[in-house]
């Protein structure tokens, strides 16, 4: 049993990730075009995933779908998830979705991650800065 939290081995560092959708092909459209989602199932979450990096060059990259299947309306998936209790896993069905790092953000027209050291993510994530110089 996993979480909708991402982690890592060591953790050093922790933030947030916002991303826009695509407007000429979503995540869920590449789903279905390549046959991976089933009709009635509606795209919960998305986990990315990149690991086992050496000497500069890209390891392992993981991208899976979350899919409830259920209703296909956002406030009806969301008032069915809300029915189970808060100790009751939410039932998914986990889809590998064979992506490279460069296929995976391209289905997202903006996407934009921050990551704080860990142990000050709660002491500056979400604050205001200001630039002190210009390199």
């Amino acid at each position: 049993m996993g979480t909708f939290l991402a982690g890592t081995q060591y953790g050093d560092w922790k933030g947030t990730v916002v991303a826009d959708g695509e407007s000429s092909i979503s995540f869920e459209e590449h789903l279905e075009k390549n046959g991976l989602k089933k009709d009635g199932e509606f795209l919960i979450a998305i986990s990315f995933w990149a690991g086992e990096n050496k000497g500069g060059e890209l390891g392992l990259v993981s991208v899976r779908a979350y899919l409830y299947d259920g209703p296909e309306a956002l406030d009806e998936v969301k008032a069915a998830i809300e029915k189970l209790g808060d100790d009751e896993p939410i039932p998914v069905r986990i889809v590998d979705v064979p992506l490279s790092l460069e296929e995976f953000i391209c289905l997202f027209k903006r996407f934009d991650v921050m990551l704080c050291w860990r142990g000050l993510q709660g002491t500056i994530q979400g604050r205001e800065f200001r630039e002190t110089f210009v390199q």
